[in-house]
C-alpha cells in the first residue's frame, strides 16, 4: 500500500495566490567546480561549518516542510551538496520520517559513482547532474576543471542504480557550447537520460550577465528543431519549471516513436514565476522566496533559538507570504533598467 503525504495544518501561501510545495534545501556553498555563470575562478569566501545547517536541523526543516506545510518534494542542493559527507544521513533522516515523499538532489556527478549506492539506500528517488557538454575541452573552459570523466561515470552510475529518470542540466553559453546543443541531446537519448535546458540567469558571481548574450529557450528549440521534430508533451506541466518536449526523428509521421524528452526552463525569456511553487533554505539557514530576492528571512537562528515547530513555522510562513510577484520585486522585472542582480551567487542561493 503507497504511504500518504500527511495532512498539512497550514500552507506556504503568499499574497499573489500561489502556495509553495516544492522544497529545496541547500546543505553546503562549496563546489569542486567553478562554472562561470556560478562562480568566480578564485576568491570565493565560503560558510564557516558552524554556520551550515547541521544534518538535524536539515531534518528537521524538510520535516517540518511535510508535516506542517504539506510540501510534496524535497531536493537537496548546494554548492555542490556530495561535498557533505553526512548528505546520505540526511537523506535517510527525513526517509524515515516521510516514507512517502520523493527526496532528490542536484549535483554535478563528481564522486557520484562512489556514493550512489548509500544513498539510494538512505532513501534517494531522483538525482538531476549538472552537464553542459560532453567536448572535454569546453567541459573544461566552462567548469575551469578537467572532470568530465568523473561526471560521466556519475551519470551511468545513478543509471545503473535504477533511478528514474535520470536528468541532465544543461546551460549553453553564447560562444562557447550553444552550437551544441542538439549534440547533448542526441548524448543524451542515446544513454537514456533526460536532458533540460536551463537560460543562464543573472545569478553569476562576477555579474558579467547581459540579456543580449543570453540564449533563450526559444533558440534553443530552433537549434534542436534542425536535427529532431519536437512536439508539446501532453501530459500537463503544472507548476514544473521545464515544457517539456517530445523529440522524434526530422521529418517523422506525428505516430512515429518517441525517441525521448527534453526540457526546457525559460525562466528569463518565458517567465513562470505565476506558477512558481517553491520554497527555498539556504546552507545558513535564510529563508528564499525568490531566486532573485535582495532579502532573505533567517530560519537558523529561530531553529538554534529552542524555538517550537510552530514558532519556526510562523516565521517560515511570514517569509512566504511576502514573497515578490516576480523576478525579486512586485514591480520590477529582469528587462527594466532598475532590475539589480542579487548580491548572493547560484552557488550560495542553491539551485
Amino acid at each position: 500500500m503507497t504511504a500518504l503525504l500527511p495532512t498539512p495544518t497550514r500552507t506556504l501561501a503568499d499574497r499573489w495566490g500561489r502556495v509553495a510545495d516544492d522544497l529545496r534545501i541547500s546543505l553546503i556553498d562549496k563546489c569542486n567546480l567553478r562554472c562561470t555563470y556560478c562562480m568566480p575562478a578564485e576568491g570565493m569566501v565560503w560558510l564557516k561549518k558552524n554556520e551550515l545547517l547541521t544534518a538535524e536541523e536539515a531534518v528537521r526543516i524538510a520535516d517540518l516542510g511535510v508535516r506542517l506545510f504539506g510540501v510534496r518534494d524535497v531536493r537537496f542542493t548546494g554548492g555542490e551538496p556530495l561535498v557533505r559527507q553526512d548528505l546520505a544521513d540526511i537523506i535517510a533522516g527525513v526517509r524515515k520520517l516521510h516514507p512517502e515523499v520523493p527526496i532528490s538532489i542536484t549535483t554535478n556527478g563528481i564522486n557520484l559513482d562512489k556514493r550512489i549506492d548509500s544513498l539510494v539506500e538512505a532513501g534517494l528517488t531522483r538525482v538531476n547532474v549538472s552537464l553542459d557538454t560532453v567536448d572535454r575541452e569546453t567541459f573544461k573552459k566552462l567548469t575551469r576543471r578537467d572532470r568530465l570523466p568523473q561526471v560521466i561515470r556519475g551519470l551511468e552510475a545513478a543509471k545503473a542504480s535504477g533511478l528514474e529518470p535520470v536528468k541532465v542540466n544543461a546551460v549553453l553559453m553564447r560562444g562557447i557550447n550553444d552550437t551544441g546543443a542538439a549534440d547533448l541531446l542526441e548524448w543524451c537519448i542515446t544513454r537514456g537520460y533526460q536532458l533540460r535546458f536551463i537560460e543562464q540567469m543573472p545569478l553569476d558571481a562576477d555579474h558579467n550577465w547581459a540579456r543580449r548574450n543570453l540564449v533563450s529557450g526559444a533558440e534553443v528549440r530552433e537549434r534542436l528543431s534542425q536535427r529532431y521534430d519536437l512536439s508539446v508533451d501532453p501530459v500537463p506541466r503544472g507548476s514544473a519549471p521545464a515544457q517539456l518536449w517530445e523529440v522524434r526523428a526530422k521529418d517523422s509521421a506525428p505516430d512515429s516513436p518517441v525517441l525521448g524528452k527534453v526540457g526546457v526552463i525559460a525562466s528569463v525569456t518565458e517567465s513562470f514565476c505565476a506558477a512558481c511553487s517553491r520554497t527555498r533554505i539556504t546552507a545558513d539557514g535564510k529563508v528564499r522566496s525568490c531566486l532573485f530576492s535582495q532579502e532573505e528571512t533567517d530560519l537558523l537562528s529561530v531553529l538554534r533559538s529552542g524555538a517550537s515547530d510552530d514558532e519556526v513555522a510562523e516565521v517560515w510562513a511570514g517569509a512566504m507570504w511576502n514573497k515578490p510577484r516576480a523576478y525579486g520585486s512586485d514591480e520590477v522585472t529582469l528587462n527594466d533598467p532598475e532590475y539589480v542582480q542579487p548580491d548572493r551567487t547560484m552557488s550560495a542561493i542553491g539551485g
